[in-house]
């Protein structure tokens, strides 16, 4: 990993709620004066579905000012292999998914094992609203207004022990509402995990919203984990079971391609993929044109490195990637 300073990674500029409302506008081609009609066009998609979060929403000062992608990208350009390999795939099959009542199993170094539904892990008035950017290890990225709590506050209501060192996640596998799972592309259950200190960093967020809305299907529904300084695949997608252990947990790519996908998964744009570089990205933000989008520098930490290079300051991130 090259020395990472301020000359090399783009600012994580503090965020009001103003500010919030400004790249709205932008995403929406709108001018400040629109702002109400806006506002009266959620509240009219509200009425129409669950799937909008009422009441106001506050940025976060962790906040990325970065032009946001498209929700119509965001939501239909996905990997999500439970639902198959291709990037439409999901869109297309996951619209089956049962996401309601969605418990969460939290077992191994905690006081009490025992089961949460997702408003006792996550409550609503708890959320927080973040624009992170969200690099995927195929070299595309997309920058997500998510919503969720922050994993620290979660990890709190499972009450680990001292001896907990590592946080490991598991995703729904369920072949009758997942076509992906009856295949063998990965060893299913879905599984991932952070060591105790990303998880606890304020960055990693337990997301159960994007654009002001709750999760799509396709999209992770109905939590999941952001970890933006991370490749993608981190960020496990429908999570059942939260287990706390003193060993590092197994993981599903690595245990599949440990030569290709390590355990940390720092964007480390130093090391190429063997299949590709990692020097680059194609930004898919803006006019939503894919087959055109920009490629743009791909920064260290994905450009947050100022928040968390520090957890890895006596680690060799070309050896443990």
């Amino acid at each position: 990993m090259p020395p990472v300073t301020r000359d090399t990674q783009e600012a994580v500029t503090p965020e009001t709620v103003y500010m919030a409302r400004r790249r709205y506008l932008r995403l929406l081609g709108l001018s400040a004066t629109a702002w109400p009609l806006v506002a009266c066009a959620e509240r009219t998609q509200e009425s129409q579905t669950s799937a909008t979060p009422t009441g106001p929403i506050d940025a976060d000062p962790f906040s990325a000012d970065d032009p946001i992608t498209r929700f119509e990208d965001a939501t239909s350009y996905n990997n999500f292999y439970e639902f198959g390999t291709g990037k439409a795939d999901p869109r297309r099959y996951a619209g089956q998914l049962r996401t309601s009542p969605w418990d969460i199993e939290v077992s191994g170094l905690v006081e009490t094992p025992r089961r949460f539904s997702l408003s006792e892990l996550a409550p609503d008035e708890e959320r927080v609203e973040r624009i992170y950017r969200l690099r995927c290890v195929e070299a595309w990225s997309m920058v997500i207004p998510w919503l969720g709590v922050p994993l620290a506050q979660v990890i709190a209501r499972c009450k680990p022990t001292a001896d907990a060192r590592f946080v490991a996640f598991e995703s729904l596998a369920d072949p009758n509402q997942m076509p992906g799972v009856r295949t063998s592309i990965l060893d299913w259950p879905y599984t991932e995990g952070l060591r105790m200190d990303e998880a606890m960093h304020p960055l990693t967020l337990l997301a159960t919203g994007m654009y002001r809305r709750d999760l799509p299907a396709q999209n992770g529904a109905p939590v999941r984990l952001v970890v933006p300084w991370k490749y993608g695949f981190k960020s496990i997608k429908s999570i059942t079971r939260i287990r706390f252990t003193s060993e590092q947990p197994e993981t599903s790519w690595n245990r599949m391609q440990p030569s290709e996908y390590g355990f940390y998964a720092n964007v480390n744009p130093a090391v190429d993929h063997p299949r590709w570089s990692q020097r680059s990205e194609r930004r898919l933000a803006g006019d939503g044109n894919r087959a055109f989008a920009p490629r743009v520098p791909t920064l260290p930490f994905n450009g947050y490195a100022a928040e968390v290079a520090h957890l890895y300051r006596d680690m060799d991130l070309q050896t443990w990637f």
